[in-house]
């Protein structure tokens, strides 16, 4: 569920909380404690929802906008998220219970740094790709990833993206021109 006393300021240049962001918060479901890491966390939004849920919460963000836009958030909602400069999982250093990213699906190549929050690239999976493959050594054991996916992605090479983890579907929305899921990843065992 959203947290209605979450006060967000949205910043020019980065991406505004929009239906696929509340989609995602509302799928969460955290625990104390737990070790949370928001890749791409624009506003904050999410990692101030997680905090405020009683995680650990760390956030990262490409763009140096968006690191100041989350840190100014963060301090105007009171919650201990730390938040630096990161291309996907680059600078990361630490183990995490829950890796959270509202990825760019959409299957368009643009640039720009705005671009950056929605162009997924080749059939929108690209981010993804790249998340997943830098995943394994920032999850703990017992670790998930928590993405949002969308129907306008293509499905087969959705799918070969998605090999090698187990799937669990903990959210949907449909809208008038595409379905949003959220998706719990966890690694396959061997």
């Amino acid at each position: 569920m959203v947290n209605s006393s979450i006060s967000i300021k949205e910043c020019g240049g980065v991406y505004r909380p929009d239906d696929d962001t509340y989609l995602l918060i509302r799928s969460i479901s955290i625990h104390e404690g737990e070790r949370v890491l928001e890749v791409g966390c624009g506003t904050g939004i999410v990692a101030i929802h997680c905090a405020r849920a009683g995680a650990v919460v760390d956030a990262v963000d490409i763009d140096p906008q968006a690191v100041d836009c989350a840190r100014a958030n963060i301090a105007a909602n009171r919650v201990g998220v730390r938040v630096w400069r990161s291309d996907a999982l680059e600078n990361v250093d630490d183990e995490y219970d829950t890796i959270v990213w509202n990825l760019p699906y959409l299957p368009v190549s643009e640039k720009g740094s705005l671009a950056l929050a929605w162009s997924g690239g080749e059939g929108g999976v690209e981010p993804l790709r790249r998340l997943l493959g830098q995943s394994p050594d920032r999850l703990r054991p017992g670790g998930r990833i928590i993405v949002v996916v969308s129907s306008r992605m293509d499905p087969d090479l959705l799918k070969t993206a998605l090999e090698g983890w187990c799937i669990t579907t903990i959210g949907e929305e449909r809208l008038f021109f595409e379905r949003l899921t959220v998706l719990e990843l966890t690694p396959e065992v061997r």
